[in-house]
């Protein structure tokens, strides 16, 4: 089949997690056979800042990650890209960062007798935080696919869409693996964006704060990070090294000996049970995780795949029992990586997206499968 995917970006990663997951998605299905066409609009927010902060290497180096798959950038009038990019699509996804005046055309197309199978795909909060900004124009899409089950409830409740199906996150294994000869340096690494007011708090409280106290060793990498945040970290003894490109991150996991989840306020607040990449990403490489509240409503990860802390002390006494207790942090290693390869890759969720296509074509029988959830708006 010709798969045709648009979304804000596959060639950079700059403060955007969505092409982790995208990546791995588009080189399983090359991988199986198909067609993959990923648009992404030349002159995107993300790609722009990432060539301000890496250079044009960087995205060359992240355009090799995904060898096998056609990228295209666009920056044409938009009835003219469609006419291009649609003709002979099997399955069409769009990401919910696109142009509402994409997501619209795109659906009035498949509305006017387009023969493709087109798919709205949600990894992000703002159906509950700003659900204003999101495109009320998903009457043409066949379904949404929602990367938690409670976003995928708000879709069918609200009346947004007529079908929905929970499509987690996964990791890309391709690159995410432990290391063959890892020797870590460092005591804790964390990868992960500042977030504003969304985890300013929660990073001081479950990562600042215990690694003075501790008197840790580490690096942390990000973007959007204030002069203050910079300089938290620096009294505190860990090293900021500002972005660090998603195809690079498993050398820095393999740098330390442990590593934590902090997710933002919505998920952890409002949307549970949505894991972030991270930790996917993080159990992949096995790499010991300490996850700062967050509950795992979706029952995603076994028991003993990563510790769970309340606040900050209790934090504080997690991450010295891993660093001290060499039978934990292979207990926690073995459990994570397990859980990965049993149900969360990138290969998953390509068997999950094709078990949903059946379904909506009409293949009813595979939709009672167990891997997948999906449901329809009464």
């Amino acid at each position: 089949m010709k798969f045709v995917l648009f979304y804000h970006a596959i060639t950079s990663c700059w403060n955007n997690g969505n092409a982790h997951f995208l990546r791995g998605v588009a080189r399983e299905l090359a991988a199986l056979g198909h067609s993959v066409v990923v648009y992404e609009p030349g002159d995107g927010w993300s790609r722009r800042n990432a060539i301000l902060d890496g250079g044009t290497d960087t995205l060359a180096a992240a355009r090799r990650v995904v060898s096998g798959v056609e990228v295209r950038q666009y920056d044409e009038p938009l009835d003219s890209m469609l006419d291009h990019a649609l003709a002979g699509a099997d399955v069409v996804i769009v990401h919910e960062w696109n142009a509402p005046s994409l997501v619209t055309a795109i659906a009035r197309r498949r509305a006017a007798g387009g023969a493709f199978t087109l798919l709205f795909h949600d990894t992000h909060h703002r159906a509950v935080t700003a659900p204003d900004q999101l495109s009320p124009h998903l009457d043409g899409f066949d379904a949404v696919l929602a990367f938690g089950e409670i976003l995928r409830d708000i879709y069918l409740k609200q009346g947004w869409a007529r079908r929905a199906f929970t499509w987690h996150e996964a990791a890309d294994t391709a690159l995410f693996a432990p290391a063959e000869q890892a020797s870590p340096t460092d005591d804790v690494v964390w990868i992960g964006n500042w977030g504003d007011d969304e985890r300013s708090a929660e990073i001081a409280e479950y990562l600042i704060a215990p690694a003075a106290t501790l008197r840790l060793s580490g690096s942390v990498f990000g973007v959007r990070y204030p002069e203050h945040a910079i300089a938290a970290l620096r009294r505190c003894g860990l090293l900021y090294r500002g972005w660090l490109p998603n195809h690079a991150v498993a050398d820095a996991f393999a740098a330390a000996r442990m590593t934590v989840h902090i997710p933002r306020g919505p998920y952890a607040n409002a949307l549970p049970g949505i894991p972030t990449i991270r930790m996917f990403e993080a159990l992949a490489c096995g790499i010991p995780l300490i996850s700062a509240p967050w509950r795992d409503d979706e029952q995603m990860f076994p028991d003993g795949a990563y510790l769970r802390v309340s606040d900050r002390h209790a934090m504080r006494e997690a991450m010295s029992a891993v660093l001290a207790d060499r039978d934990l942090a292979a207990s926690l290693r073995q459990t994570g990586l397990a859980a990965i390869h049993a149900r969360h890759t990138c290969r998953h969720r390509v068997n999950e997206l094709m078990s949903m296509i059946r379904a909506i074509r009409g293949d009813r029988s595979q939709s009672a499968e167990p891997a997948l959830s999906g449901a329809v708006a009464p």
